[in-house]
């Protein structure tokens, strides 16, 4: 096991796990290229009688029910961070949203910034905003200040995936995870342990 001296947050929200899914292989294959990780999801803001109403909310709910709900503070102790957001009209999801709109104290503190970060997304159907909800996301890095990493084109597997924006899948309970997804996952949290380690060790030297 390689040794783990920087810090990733995997920070996602998940309604019916799909991206749930997603982020434990991220989560998982980050701990084993070397960080120290911490896995969590962001507050549900749905009404339990809407959760109620659709059987595989409510199970992704009860099974996830045990990770720890993401706080500003997993932020500060970040070295690097993966959101997962499912697609919203093209956007984020209001539960990651949130999430982000309480970190303004930590961000004009400049206590956000020279961090690196990435994000992984899913959507129901083909061309359903995958793309354009991880542009939205990173939007928000920029003001940030963070050092955005994604998996562009620089292994082979992501010409068959075809999204170097970030990891996505296209499906939902009844189209489980696929192994371009999964293959895609693996590649982007290797490539941003990669580069959090060097940009750490780069910027402790330069002091």
């Amino acid at each position: 096991m390689p040794v783990h001296d920087v810090n990733v947050a995997v920070i996602y929200y998940s309604s019916t796990g799909t991206v749930a899914e997603l982020a434990r292989l991220i989560a998982d294959t980050a701990e084993h290229a070397g960080a120290d990780v911490r896995l969590r999801r962001t507050a549900e803001l749905a009404p339990q009688a809407v959760i109620d109403a659709y059987p595989a909310w409510a199970a992704n709910a009860a099974a996830t029910a045990d990770i720890m709900e993401a706080v500003p503070e997993d932020m500060l102790w970040a070295d690097a961070v993966i959101f997962g957001s499912p697609t919203r009209f093209g956007n984020v999801t209001a539960q990651l949203k949130q999430f982000l709109d309480t970190l303004g104290g930590l961000w004009r503190h400049g206590q956000l910034a020279d961090k690196v970060y990435s994000g992984f997304t899913a959507s129901a159907t083909a061309h359903g905003g995958q793309e354009s909800t991880l542009l939205a996301l990173y939007q928000t890095i920029h003001h940030f200040g963070g050092i955005l990493v994604t998996p562009g084109y620089t292994d082979p597997a992501k010409y068959t995936d075809g999204n170097p924006y970030g990891t996505s899948h296209t499906g939902g309970p009844d189209a489980p995870v696929d192994d371009d997804a999964r293959t895609a996952a693996r590649i982007q949290a290797a490539r941003v342990v990669k580069f959090t380690k060097a940009i750490k060790s780069g910027l402790a030297q330069a002091g």
